[in-house]
């Protein structure tokens, strides 16, 4: 019978090869995971419940245990986490998320990985960026997480960049609204591991330009500032951004200027990328998601090449 690992509250305090050990000895049947996922779903009552909401979607069977190595503050709302995942069943691809499951909390946390695929196979790291709300899930990763805390998380989702080798090259627009920066950023980061790759080796996919647009309240709300900005210094004639702001209040900083615009992202500088070769990704508020990609469609781009997901 197929198995899934799933964590266990336990002694996780102690090197990767342990914990990888201990992960590898931790297994559910399906049917007591199920049976996990249901009761989580029942004993929720926000209409807009991660497990609700996702229920159709594609998921993977594997739940894999995960230990809080690191953790930041990315904005006044916004907290970052670093997990160590080392079961080695354990992937997933750029954009996708993982159902988060805490020792504890009956409620099932839905968080987009931010980091890119690489970094799970070189360190056996992700990254989640969570904003604070009220959600019991979102409340604990403020309030109550510490180093070593341990968790289990399992991917799902079908919004993902994952380009092969022989793959037809395509440009990419980003088009993020507030924390819905987290699968695009993951997105921006494997194109960059595309890149370097193509670089170093001469070999792998061949990604032609990426073009990040996102906008949020204030310069403080743009989540990863440095590391888009790092990105787009590292590839100036492959990466750009721009930057947007609706309600700055404050002066920007003469290294952020040049990237600012005050203002909503608007369909004409959306409509200026279209081309056949150019995918676009969009995730954010419903209402901007459902905008642009329609703006899009209006413009005869293929709903093949319009990919969006809508963040609460």
């Amino acid at each position: 019978m197929a198995c899934a690992a799933v964590v266990i509250p336990g002694l996780l305090r102690c090197s990767v090869g342990a914990i990888r050990t201990e992960a590898a000895s931790l297994r559910l049947t399906l049917s007591t995971l199920r049976h996990l996922t249901l009761t989580s779903i029942m004993k929720s009552k926000r209409k807009t419940d991660h497990m609700e909401r996702t229920a159709s979607v594609v998921r993977r069977e594997i739940v894999s245990a995960a230990k809080v190595c690191g953790a930041a503050s990315e904005s006044p709302s916004v907290k970052s986490l670093r997990l160590l995942v080392a079961d080695q069943d354990f992937s997933f691809k750029a954009g996708q998320w993982v159902d988060f499951f805490i020792p504890g909390v009956s409620v099932v946390g839905g968080f987009s990985i931010c980091s890119s695929p690489r970094l799970l196979e070189q360190e056996r790291m992700i990254e989640l960026a969570v904003k604070y709300t009220n959600h019991p899930p979102a409340l604990w990763v403020h309030n109550t997480c510490t180093l070593d805390s341990e968790v289990a998380v399992r991917v799902g989702g079908e919004f993902f960049f994952d380009p092969q080798p022989a793959d037809a090259s395509r440009n990419l627009v980003l088009i993020a609204g507030g924390v819905g920066i987290n699968p695009l950023l993951s997105i921006l980061r494997h194109a960059a591991d595309l890149l370097r790759e193509r670089a170093n080796k001469r070999s792998g996919y061949e990604i032609g330009t990426i073009k990040l647009f996102y906008s949020a309240k204030n310069t403080s709300e743009l989540l990863f500032k440095k590391n888009i900005l790092d990105l787009v210094n590292e590839f100036p004639e492959k990466i750009a951004c721009s930057l947007h702001v609706t309600k700055q209040t404050t002066q920007i900083s003469a290294e952020l200027k040049p990237y600012i615009t005050e203002g909503r992202i608007t369909e004409k500088e959306i409509r200026d990328h279209i081309s056949k070769e150019t995918l676009f990704y969009i995730c954010g508020p419903p209402p901007m998601t459902d905008f642009f990609s329609k703006q899009l469609e209006n413009h005869h781009v293929s709903k093949e090449h319009i990919c969006f997901e809508k963040w609460w």
